[in-house]
C-alpha cells in the first residue's frame, strides 16, 4: 500500500533514491548536512520501501526552492510525483500566510519541465525574468 509521510529520511535512503533515478550518490556526511537544513520534506513508501521523496529549502518568508523530487523508475508514471508535489505545495501555501508574495523556485530535470508546468510553474524566460544560473 502506497503512503505519504512528512518525515526526515536517512542519508542512506536519500542516496538510494538518487542512485535509482540516475543522479549518483554523495558522501553520507554531506547528505546528512543537507537533510538537516531542509525546511520540509515528504517521502512516499510502498509498504516499508521508500519509492519517492521531495523537499523544500529556503527561508520560509521570501524564498523557497523545491528540491530533489525523486520517484524510482518502476513507480514513475503512477502519480507518485504528483502526490509529492501536492504535499509540498500545500506546505508552501501555509508559508504564504506570512508573505503572500513568497517566491518558489525549482530546477526541473531536462525533459521534465511539462510535469512542473501542470502545477503552475513557468520557465523564467516565460515569466519575463532572466535565465536561471548555477555556480559549481
Amino acid at each position: 500500500m502506497v503512503s505519504i509521510k512528512n518525515n526526515k529520511i536517512s542519508a542512506n535512503d536519500f542516496n538510494y533514491l538518487t542512485d535509482r533515478v540516475g543522479w549518483g550518490t554523495r558522501d553520507v556526511k554531506v547528505v546528512e548536512e543537507a537533510l538537516n537544513n531542509t525546511l520540509y520534506s515528504v517521502s512516499i513508501y510502498d509498504d516499508n520501501k521508500i519509492i519517492g521523496y521531495g523537499r523544500i529549502i529556503g527561508d520560509k518568508t521570501i524564498f523557497l526552492y523545491i528540491q530533489d523530487i525523486m520517484v524510482i523508475p518502476e513507480y514513475q508514471g503512477q502519480k507518485i510525483g504528483t502526490k509529492i508535489m501536492n504535499a509540498l505545495l500545500t506546505k508552501i501555501d501555509e508559508y504564504k500566510k506570512v508573505n503572500p508574495n513568497l517566491r518558489t523556485y525549482l530546477g526541473a530535470s531536462k525533459g521534465k519541465e511539462n510535469f512542473y508546468e501542470k502545477f503552475g510553474f513557468k520557465t523564467r524566460s516565460s515569466a519575463d525574468l532572466g535565465e536561471g544560473m548555477v555556480l559549481f
